[in-house]
């Protein structure tokens, strides 16, 4: 790969992550009741408990996509995390025709998110990336 082909996969991942990483430190530091509300509206069990497992996925996760470690199961994670968030609270199938093209819109940002980290998936995190760094060295 070309610089200019690394510094746009640096930036592609960072973008992706960086979604990930401003949620997980929203409800790390802006308190977790918005975010256990919608989970319990949704029928979520033990929401005041998988707000932190969230909370890890989104800030831990997603820090490690930033940085390029593990990338590739990190965005297996983050894919699969964001179908999942799209599944649950976003399946405009079941919304009310009010409120369904909203959900609809949104559901689809999420599959758009999937693809961009299926591509990490495949192609990996880059020569800009902490995976990278760990095999120069071994």
């Amino acid at each position: 790969m070309t610089t200019w082909t690394n510094i746009i996969a640096l930036l592609a991942r960072i973008l992706l992550a960086i979604l990930f990483v401003q949620g997980g430190y929203g409800k790390l530091c802006g308190g977790t009741a918005g975010t256990v509300a919608n989970m319990t509206s949704h029928g979520i069990p033990f929401p005041n408990i998988l707000v932190w497992g969230a909370v890890a996925v989104e800030l831990g996760i997603g820090l490690c996509l930033m940085a390029g470690l593990f990338g590739r199961w990190a965005a297996l994670i983050l894919a699969a995390y964001t179908l999942a968030l799209g599944l649950i609270f976003h399946a405009y199938w079941l919304a009310p025709a009010a409120e369904a093209r909203f959900e609809r819109i949104i559901f689809f940002n999420h599959i758009s998110i999937i693809g961009g980290m299926l591509a990490i998936v495949a192609f990996g995190a880059g020569c800009y990336s902490l995976d990278a760094l760990i095999a120069r060295r071994k």
